[in-house]
């Protein structure tokens, strides 16, 4: 079996043989989960070491969920550097005349900005204001083009099209097309207010206050949508507090419609014409830019909250370029130039949206470590470590593992998916070496494994290597 094997197969066969087994406490929790181990790969190796602790099912493909955010920020980071940032662009043929009226067309330009928050579109607009525009005689022009893309069903990867996080990519993504609402129960009602302006949407609120735990309480909503009307009912468990909803009920360009006209009457400005998309002619001149933040900060609200919706304009980014509109297949052949490129060949890597909101991504455990190893290497890695929730502290990480040995000493990206449990990351451990982590379960039961991915977080953090 030795002399069928050659260099890096043969490494990777040798460390599977002198790494340990799972541990205990992980075993004792994935069957109290009814998690086979065949159904788990597993891999840690500290940063210092040829070769992993432990290595478990380590070259088997699966589904990481969206630990596969991972592959696309990194990849993004050391491809257009963290202080990237996009700009989108207010043009026009014509300028405003002296009292303020812009004859002909407004044009917004997009270049596919993850983060053009409510703030940031509100200040492009201000901007519009303070140079003088007032009134707008033609329509409002939204270009899109920098993107290329087939048409996006929002059911498709789970019949939920209201959730925001099923919000399909954009090249002018307006606050991410979505609307907050804030909840809140008090005495015998609950609270209900519209945070997100919409012109031309009734919104109500007709919820009632409930008893019981908290957890779910977005799926039991009912959510009713008219031409120009949505309703949201159901029971809201007092145990819930304060809480936010975010939904998506509006498509492109009617969701871009709202915001604009609301906003731009707030700064008192009007518009004879309607709002459509549309390119921007070449002879247009640039009247107003609105920047984005710097990409190490994206990078760190895609990480931090696992951001599917700004994860898949990142993804998207890295394949424009060349004065031609980037499309799903040329972000795909950028980042797989680049991973060669550092000498990272995954011949199993399934790349659909970056994201790792889909069925069919996939990666091995031992290929989403060696990235990690990669990662620690480069320039990069402070601003890709930042970006990592911390476990016990902040992002998807706050609320678990809280005053353990962790706390504060691993930084790890999670995902979850139906069928689908996962993380990565880094970890300290009590003697202060640091270990590259992936835990990937993909079984019917997965959503029961939590206790298993944070019996390994606590193995590390306790000195592994000091056994």
């Amino acid at each position: 079996m030795i002399r069928s094997l050659t260099g890096a197969a043969l490494l990777l066969w040798a460390g599977s043989l002198l790494a340990q087994a799972l541990p205990a406490s992980v075993t004792q929790a994935l069957a109290a989960a009814h998690i086979p181990t065949t159904a788990v790969a597993v891999v840690v190796q500290p940063l210092d070491a040829p070769r992993p602790l432990l290595a478990h099912n380590a070259q088997k493909a699966m589904n990481p969920a969206s630990v596969m955010k991972l592959v696309t920020t990194y990849a993004a980071l050391e491809i257009l550097g963290p202080a990237a940032t996009w700009q989108t662009g207010a043009w026009a043929t014509a300028e405003p005349d002296a009292e303020g009226r812009l004859s002909g067309h407004l044009y917004l330009k997009g270049s596919g900005d993850p983060k053009l928050t409510l703030e940031n579109f509100t200040a492009l607009l201000r901007q519009l204001r303070v140079r003088g525009i007032r009134h707008i005689d033609g329509d409002l022009v939204l270009d899109r083009s920098v993107f290329e893309l087939p048409p996006f069903d929002p059911a498709a990867f789970d019949n939920k099209p209201l959730r925001a996080y099923n919000v399909g990519p954009d090249g002018l993504l307006l606050d991410y097309r979505a609307l907050r609402f804030t909840l809140k129960p008090e005495g015998e009602q609950v609270r209900f207010w519209s945070e997100t302006p919409s012109a031309g949407l009734q919104v109500e609120g007709r919820l009632t206050p409930a008893t019981g735990p908290c957890d779910g309480w977005r799926d039991r909503l009912e959510m009713r949508q008219s031409p120009g009307r949505l309703e949201i009912s159901g029971p809201y468990p007092v145990s819930c507090g304060e809480r936010s909803l975010y939904l998506s009920p509006l498509a492109a360009e009617p969701h871009a419609e709202g915001l604009f006209r609301a906003l731009w009457q707030e700064l008192g400005g009007s518009i004879q014409g309607r709002v459509r998309s549309g390119r921007t002619p070449p002879q247009a001149r640039l009247l107003a830019s609105q920047e984005s933040p710097p990409l190490s900060e994206v990078v760190r609200d895609i990480n931090k909250w696992s951001n599917n919706v700004m994860a898949r304009q990142l993804f998207l980014t890295l394949g424009s370029g060349e004065g031609q509109p980037s499309t799903v297949a040329r972000a795909r052949e950028r980042l797989n130039r680049w991973l060669a490129a550092k000498g990272l060949e995954f011949p199993e890597l399934v790349l659909e949206n970056g994201s790792g909101l889909s069925r069919v991504e996939q990666i091995s455990a031992a290929h989403l470590n060696r990235l990690l190893l990669a990662a620690w290497q480069s320039p990069v890695m402070p601003e890709f470590m930042a970006s990592l929730p911390l476990a016990g502290v902040d992002g998807t990480m706050k609320r678990r593992l809280t005053d353990s040995a962790a706390t504060g000493r691993a930084h790890i990206k999670t995902g979850s998916l139906d069928k689908v449990k996962a993380m990565a990351g880094y970890v300290l451990d009590a003697q202060g070496r640091r270990h590259a982590v992936t835990f990937i379960i993909n079984h019917p039961q997965a959503d029961m494994g939590q206790p298993a991915l944070d019996a390994l977080l606590l193995w590390v953090s306790q000195s592994p290597s000091a056994r």
